[in-house]
């Protein structure tokens, strides 16, 4: 059912301005993008860039191969900038920010209006009808659109956010396994070393007469468990050295500028002290904001709802027909669609349902929020304590054995075999302080993520996981070394 009102008007001279005010609104992807670089250099202290043009893309190519030559070797920090520049999943990432702008811009703007144009004959009679059409409806509801898709820019804008974090946090947690898992295999190789040697000097002192089958056997058992875990460790470090090349986004012959140093770098005097992990976790957690920006964006689709559930159509039309026979005839059509059959409960029913569903959602992460960062503080201080027992107490106590067994071998007091599972033992000592020392700085980084967003798989149980499946490669010499 339609109404048709005529009246003479001179409206479309309006109409036409607020089209041309309308189109003030310009894409800038660029100004879209700024928060986030501020965000970045704000939690992460390192630069952002986004490649748009394939000229953008040459200079972060070459930036990336000037943080891998700056030093001999690489550091986490400089893994985390690589990894922020040449990440090619958050470089795609980064092009949702141009998709959400084009959104902005368009629900900024005025409909296109339409025309129509008739021609009849009657007779001798020619009659030519024109008309211009105008949504009045997307008129009405242009300006909460457009606080939507601005919300729903803020939004994208925060996601991006999480994924930059994320991203730095893989790279750190990479170089870490990494950087560890050489360092382990360097130590697995020290105790394939000492068992060639004591299977050798085994095999001479039997063929001598000097040494029984079972103590043979025992040495030949040790130099195949040694041997095995040595492939493990290089399979280990081959693996996580893939894995950090994969979260720098490196490829070709920037593979070859990829160095790490030799060994792990030295606890710090203390830990770190956090009492309020909680609050620090809620105020600057970019997940919780981006939580309570989705419920403002449902608050303001459920008010537009509100607003419009009785109208979906409502068009304005301005109509001339000119005619060789009568005057020219000139107004306006206001049209519009009656409620009859629908209401508006459903769309109202559904923007209330969206509504509840993203305060609920918001109320859960910030419980998550808070669980993850009491976590991840607890756990970066065990391991804290537990690198430091083993750089404290343990090392030192072996070394002190090793030493005190070399004296005692000097004097003839135990034999070769005996300073040589010795010294195996020290070894295995020393892995494990390796590893207990690994998985602090993970633990680390994983705090240092859960103070800024949720904890991602790869970095979530800050080094725990991981950490097991390092230490698989000495685990077989370590054990092996006990029971000798």
């Amino acid at each position: 059912m339609r109404f048709n009102l005529e009246l003479r008007s001179g409206s479309l001279i309006l109409w036409l301005g607020l089209a041309l005010l309308s189109g003030c609104a310009s894409l800038d992807p660029q100004a879209r993008f700024a928060p986030v670089q501020a965000q970045a250099q704000q939690s992460l202290q390192q630069e952002l860039q986004w490649a748009r043009t394939p000229e953008q893309r040459e200079a972060l190519d070459a930036r990336v191969t000037e943080l891998l030559q700056q030093q001999a070797t690489l550091t986490a920090d400089r893994a985390v900038q690589i990894a922020l520049l040449n990440h090619r999943g958050l470089q795609a990432q980064m092009h949702q920010l141009g998709i959400a702008d084009a959104a902005l811009v368009q629900a900024s703007r005025l409909p296109n209006p339409g025309i129509s144009i008739g021609r009849m004959r009657r007779g001798e009679e020619l009659e030519i009808e024109r008309g211009l059409h105008f949504n009045l409806m997307r008129l009405l509801s242009s300006a909460p659109s457009a606080r939507i898709a601005a919300l729903d820019l803020q939004r994208v804008q925060q996601d991006l956010s999480l994924q930059v974090l994320s991203v730095a946090a893989e790279a750190r947690h990479a170089y870490w396994q990494a950087l560890a898992a050489q360092q382990l295999l360097h130590y697995s190789q020290q105790v394939m070393s000492a068992a060639e040697a004591g299977a050798e000097l085994a095999r001479r002192m039997a063929e001598a007469g000097n040494l029984n089958k079972l103590q043979q056997a025992r040495e030949h058992s040790f130099y195949a468990d040694a041997a095995l875990g040595q492939a493990r460790a290089e399979m280990e470090a081959g693996s996580q050295r893939e894995r950090l090349v994969r979260s720098l986004g490196l490829w070709g012959q920037q593979l070859s500028l990829l160095k790490l140093p030799d060994r792990l770098p030295d606890l710090p005097t203390q830990a770190r002290e956090l009492p309020e992990v909680e609050r620090i976790a809620i105020e600057q957690r970019l997940d919780v904001q981006a939580a309570k920006q989705a419920a403002a964006l449902s608050a303001e689709q459920l008010g537009l709802t509100r607003r419009t559930r009785f109208i979906n159509v409502l068009e304005l039309g301005l109509a001339s027909n000119r005619s060789n026979l009568e005057p020219t005839q000139s107004g306006f059509e206001l049209s519009l669609e009656l409620p009859l059959f629908d209401w508006g409960e459903a769309r109202l029913a559904h923007a209330e349902s969206r509504y509840m569903q993203a305060l609920e959602r918001t109320a859960q992460i910030a419980i998550q929020a808070r669980s993850e960062a009491r976590e991840a503080y607890g756990q970066y201080r065990s391991f804290y304590d537990i690198a430091r027992h083993y750089r404290d107490e343990l090392v030192p106590l072996r070394k002190r054995i090793s030493e005190e067994n070399l004296l005692r071998y000097n004097g003839m007091f135990i034999g070769t075999f005996e300073l040589l599972a010795d010294a195996r033992t020290q070894i295995s000592t020393v892995a494990a302080a390796i590893a207990a020392q690994r998985d602090f700085f993970i633990a680390e980084a994983a705090l240092n993520q859960a103070l800024l967003g949720p904890l991602s798989g790869s970095s979530g149980s800050s080094g725990s996981s991981g950490s097991s499946s390092a230490a698989t490669p000495m685990s077989t010499a370590a054990e092996a070394s006990g029971g000798h």
